[in-house]
């Protein structure tokens, strides 16, 4: 997504980075307490160590929850529930992941090991950590009579993972990075709601809180509250505070929304492909449906994260979308007749493409390292070697 993605990991050594976090969940309360976890931590304890770690238990949730409630339905009545010691699990794994997510950039810091690559690796794995904690808390309510829908989850994951994408959107056109308020509010809620869920049962969202409003569309009306009325009016705010101070770094409206171009025909493609799906593959595998639209999702965010960071100018198109397109063409058009077998065929290339796609970066950028480190040692040993012969 990059215009010279050769000369990204070059530019990368020289980020800084630049963020705000102003909201109050995040200042007064879990700083202070994330500031006392990362003193307890050893100093050996590598900080791109800790993001990964962080990672995996949001995806060990996602596979947990996927053994016990493939389909989504566990929650439902007339179905075997989730046991307790999952939803307890889930709760803990949610709060640990948000925790170390909270203190790896405070333990790079604290060990003068701060690099962009420990950046680029943090948000890029955020990036794909959307799609495991929407697709694992849905599992509360499920797809059941008193549940949501697997369309409404489908369209909500977009609202998410647009909100996502507001913030490195405003840093590609500001240099600075807000932190979104909704994602501190967001994992604590979860983390309490997973332990309560295990503590009265599933049985309990059943029930309407008022009249016939149901905890599910609390649940849909938090998260498009929090979206509309939060994150998307300050993310314009930031950019148009920085416009009116002259500080924009993209002078025309085409190239400051450049990098919602890709994401946009990500979310068309996808959306064509569930609305015209000859077998309804979305209410057939919506777990593994939801999986590819994350990864997809996170591999084009990626790419927009490694331009705004290297101040580069973002490519219009992703050429991930390209084969996609086909893919989409091949099912809605049935000249693929099993659309199970291609949706599982073509998520798992794009989880390859985008784990191939993330090595490559960190191992370009790592050469560039060791390349420079050999140039300065190589220009030191001809200044050490010229005084020598001087003298």
């Amino acid at each position: 997504m990059c215009h010279a993605q050769s000369r990204c990991p070059n530019q990368l050594a020289k980020t800084i980075y630049s963020a705000v976090d102003s909201n109050p969940l995040s200042v007064y309360v879990m700083h202070p307490f994330w500031n006392s976890v990362v003193k307890v931590m050893p100093r050996w304890l590598a900080p791109n160590l800790i993001t990964f770690t962080g990672f995996m238990f949001l995806v060990f949730n996602f596979l947990m929850l996927s053994f016990y409630d493939y389909h989504f339905d566990a929650s439902a009545e007339g179905y075997t529930h989730v046991p307790s010691w999952v939803w307890v699990t889930a709760g803990l794994f949610n709060f640990l992941a948000y925790t170390l997510d909270g203190v790896d950039g405070k333990q790079a810091r604290r060990t003068n090991s701060s690099t962009p690559l420990g950046e680029l690796f943090d948000h890029g794995l955020d990036s794909w950590a959307c799609v495991f904690f929407v697709a694992t808390v849905y599992s509360i309510f499920g797809r059941g009579p008193s549940g949501v829908g697997v369309a409404t989850l489908y369209y909500i994951l977009w609202v998410v993972l647009f909100s996502f994408i507001l913030s490195h959107w405003e840093k590609y056109n500001t240099g600075i990075l807000f932190l979104p308020w909704g994602y501190d509010i967001s994992q604590v809620t979860i983390s309490i709601v997973y332990i309560f869920t295990a503590m009265v049962g599933v049985e309990t969202w059943y029930e309407p809180i008022w009249w016939n409003f149901h905890y599910r569309d609390l649940f849909t009306f938090m998260i498009l509250g929090c979206s509309f009325t939060v994150t998307l009016p300050m993310s314009l705010y930031n950019v148009f505070k920085a416009s009116r101070n002259n500080t924009l770094k993209h002078s025309s409206i085409y190239e400051a929304f450049l990098p919602f171009l890709s994401p946009v025909l990500l979310c068309l493609l996808s959306s064509v492909w569930v609305i015209f799906s000859p077998s309804g593959i979305l209410q057939q595998q919506p777990r593994v449906f939801y999986l590819m639209v994350g990864t997809a999702f996170a591999n084009v965010t990626c790419k927009l994260i490694v331009c705004q960071m290297s101040n580069t100018r973002c490519q219009p198109l992703s050429w991930l979308l390209v084969p996609m397109a086909t893919v989409v063409l091949l099912a809605v058009t049935g000249l693929v007749a099993n659309e199970t077998l291609l949706i599982y065929v073509w998520t798992a290339i794009v989880i390859l493409t985008h784990i191939h796609y993330g090595v490559s970066v960190v191992s370009t950028h790592t050469h560039t390292l060791q390349y420079k480190s050999q140039k300065t040692l190589y220009l030191a040993l001809i200044t050490v070697g010229n005084y020598l012969f001087q003298s």
